[in-house]
């Protein structure tokens, strides 16, 4: 049975472009290695990996319509995510990715003009009722939309990017109704253990935190501690790691929702962004479940299951008890063989 998921944020009209090293020297003018245009953005992104493995997606998110915007809608179509959540706010997001030899990426998101605008609240109230899941995304024009998801009792999951404080001013708002928290590893002020570590005190309505590490795979804590770890792969090689976090994020939530078994879950993701890395463009391609399925036969994640607490005294869980829907099979979790 496939979950209801509304997923609020930025869908931006993006340009990739292939470059021969960083840091750029520069020159009045330079050959791109290769070049790419579509369809991303974080929500948008995530909505896509979420609809290909079987979910019931409703995305909220601002496309306008000058060509732009046009793009956005028809890409949006053809993968089945344009409704009623698609509102033309007169702006559209663009973006630029600069992606060297070796995958590394530098993103210049272009979110002022939507930045400007405000979410119509009546739309977001409607297309989350009933949901299993929101993901709130910390695009600026979604945080009007947290007390709202709170007030519906709906479930909360939040990628914070590329946080570096856990008292963050910008992205507290979502922090403290998060019941699942993603993030990179890039700029953590200290090791990614000690992270989840400082995430469960400081926000005791978090269940779930993780942060993403790049080709060393993800770490992943339950607060009853439980910590879960994967080594990184990447099947196809890499060309781009644009993206990757989006589809690791949007794949485990998949996989939780759907077994309730935070280890399989996570392999799955670790491998789904592995496989997404292959493509100069994370918008590219999305595998359904039953090709991920078929990826998990050819390829197995390394994965240790330890605890994160030890020495630690942990507070207890506050807030609503978030546990996956009624129609999520299997166990709690598992020790890999």
């Amino acid at each position: 049975m496939q979950s209801k998921i509304v997923v609020a944020g930025v869908t931006s009209l993006y340009m990739a472009v292939g470059v021969e090293e960083f840091p750029l020297g520069y020159e009045p003018t330079r050959m791109p290695v290769w070049m790419r245009s579509g369809v991303t953005g974080s929500a948008g992104h995530i909505a896509q990996v979420l609809h290909a493995l079987g979910n019931d997606v409703k995305l909220c998110t601002l496309a306008g319509n000058e060509p732009a915007g046009m793009t956005i809608r028809n890409e949006l179509r053809e993968h089945r995510l344009l409704g009623q959540g698609v509102v033309d706010g007169g702006a559209t997001s663009l973006g630029v990715v600069l992606v060297a030899p070796d995958g590394r990426r530098m993103g210049f998101p272009y979110l002022a003009a939507v930045s400007a605008v405000e979410y119509p609240v009546e739309v977001f109230r409607k297309e989350a009722e009933g949901a299993d899941l929101a993901v709130l995304t910390n695009a600026r024009f979604v945080q009007p939309l947290i007390p709202h998801a709170k007030q519906l009792g709906v479930p909360i999951a939040v990628d914070a990017h590329l946080i570096s404080d856990i008292d963050d001013d910008y992205n507290r708002p979502w922090l403290e109704v998060a019941d699942i928290v993603f993030c990179s590893h890039e700029k953590l002020p200290c090791a990614p253990a000690e992270w989840v570590a400082r995430m469960f005190a400081q926000y005791p309505g978090c269940a779930i935190a993780a942060v993403g590490r790049g080709p060393r795979g993800c770490m992943l804590a339950l607060r009853d501690g439980t910590l879960v770890q994967t080594a990184g792969i990447a099947p196809r090689g890499v060309v781009s790691t644009a993206g990757a976090g989006d589809a690791l994020f949007a794949s485990f939530l998949h996989g939780w929702l759907a077994t309730g078994n935070p280890v399989s879950a996570l392999e799955a993701a670790v491998l789904h962004a592995g496989w997404k890395v292959g493509d100069a463009l994370p918008g590219a391609s999305s595998l359904t479940e039953a090709e991920l399925t078929g990826l998990q036969a050819l390829y197995q994640v390394r994965t240790s299951v330890s605890r994160w607490d030890s020495g630690r005294q942990v507070m207890p869980r506050q807030g609503r008890r978030f546990e996956p829907p009624a129609h999520a099979s299997g166990p709690p979790g598992r020790s890999p063989a």
